[in-house]
């Protein structure tokens, strides 16, 4: 996602919050088969270096779980946490995204 309005629109629909991350999903009733997904880390999170580490462990952990566990047509955002996205392990980060997702789509 690039607009902040789709942003916008995640954020009062469906979230689910993990001990890594907190995930905001919704459904956009179109015909669109493409899964959305944006990323964000405030200045909570801590410097540009954290932040960024944060970042690219979020993305690598979509690129992993939604294409197995994602629904097409829903766009999902994934918020960093302070402290804990960056240094949370790896395969513990991939078990909080296969539940929130199945929590959202319950």
């Amino acid at each position: 996602m690039k607009v902040r309005s789709q942003y916008l629109a995640c954020n009062n629909k469906l979230r689910q919050g993990t001990k890594a991350f907190l995930l905001q999903a919704r459904n956009r009733n179109d015909d669109d088969p493409i899964i959305n997904v944006g990323f964000t880390c405030s200045k909570k999170v801590g410097n540009a270096v954290a932040r960024n580490r944060a970042k690219r462990r979020l993305r690598e952990i979509a690129r992993l779980t939604l294409a197995a566990n994602g629904k097409t047509g829903w766009d999902y955002v994934l918020i960093g946490r302070k402290d804990v996205t960056a240094t949370r392990d790896f395969a513990q980060m991939q078990a909080d995204m296969k539940y929130a997702l199945r929590k959202v789509h319950t």
